[in-house]
């Protein structure tokens, strides 16, 4: 998986897909085993991408929460708080996070509709839990339980940063 918020040729990078995971989706699995099958998995390995290969109802639930979920919660976020900020100088004081979380709200419209619109199901149900965790926290901010959340949190941050 890669791309970038920002689309067009000037963008253009020959090393978008160098160390990433280029995902297959065959209806079945001797389809791998056909000739132009073997020469495209030769290709993704020449762009510098790990073929992994997973069925398509599959695919379509992870990206909903490896990919659609993220690009939804940051246009979110940056629309929440363009919204509730009552003067463009409140933004002097955010910190480098909020550029962080929301480096993905940059991303074109155009580029995401037609995602959004084919894989309803599954951001759907990615939507519907990560709603219910913010609940959650919303409930715990004066419990020991949102230490856990912070720690699964963490937990899972460190294990995309090795």
């Amino acid at each position: 998986m890669a791309g970038k918020e920002k689309r067009g040729v000037s963008q253009a990078d020959a090393d978008l897909f160098a160390g990433r995971t280029y995902v297959v989706t065959p209806t079945r699995e001797a389809d791998l085993q056909t000739p132009p099958a073997k020469q495209f998995l030769a290709w993704i390995a020449r762009i510098g991408a790990t073929a992994l290969v997973m069925g398509p109802d599959q695919h379509d639930l992870v990206v909903s929460f490896t990919s659609h979920l993220p690009q939804l919660a940051s246009t979110a976020l940056a629309a929440t708080v363009a919204e509730n900020l009552e003067s463009p100088e409140d933004l002097e004081v955010a910190g480098p996070g909020l550029a962080d979380t929301t480096r993905l709200a940059r991303s074109s419209y155009e580029i995401w509709r037609d995602i959004l619109a084919t894989n309803t199901d599954s951001i759907e149900r990615a939507l519907a839990a990560y709603i219910a965790r913010l609940e959650l926290m919303r409930e715990n901010l004066r419990t020991r339980q949102m230490q856990e959340q912070f720690e699964a949190g963490a937990a899972l941050a460190e294990r995309l940063r090795r």
